[in-house]
């Protein structure tokens, strides 16, 4: 929605679409995010806590704070994530697939092309001030 180009590096915001059981995993970097669930809800874990936020809701990660977050529901979520500085969004551009629109589904991958992505986050991780905490 807004990028760190567009703000000089100090922020971005990113409209995420979450599906069911979608979400990272256990991962930190060292910027600032904060989430606010505009549809659905989504499991937290941060620092060993686990909450559950719902539309309306916002929760805040600080920098280096070790977290993850899973759309455990039927439902799809819709979240808005500001990153202070901005380079998350450079990160997803990079990593995912892009779609035709807002509302279009994720793209069907097989399980070669799931692996590959990983692949792809992991090795890129580093370039934008994030450690993958996975095997």
């Amino acid at each position: 929605m807004v990028t760190g180009e567009q703000t000089a590096g100090r922020y971005c915001l990113i409209d995420m679409r979450v599906p069911p059981n979608g979400g990272p995993p256990p991962h930190r970097h060292d910027f600032e995010e904060m989430f606010t669930v505009l549809d659905g809800a989504v499991e937290f874990t941060f620092r060993g806590e686990q909450i559950t936020a719902r539309a309306g809701e916002t929760v805040n990660i600080p920098a280096n704070a070790p977290h993850f977050f899973r759309n455990s529901f039927d439902q799809p979520a819709r979240l808005l994530c500001m990153c202070t500085p901005a380079g998350q969004d450079e990160y997803f551009l990079r990593v995912g697939d892009r779609v035709d629109g807002p509302t279009s589904p994720p793209p069907a991958l097989t399980e070669e092309e799931q692996a590959e992505r990983r692949h792809r986050a992991a090795e890129l991780a580093a370039e934008y001030r994030s450690e993958l905490l996975v095997p």
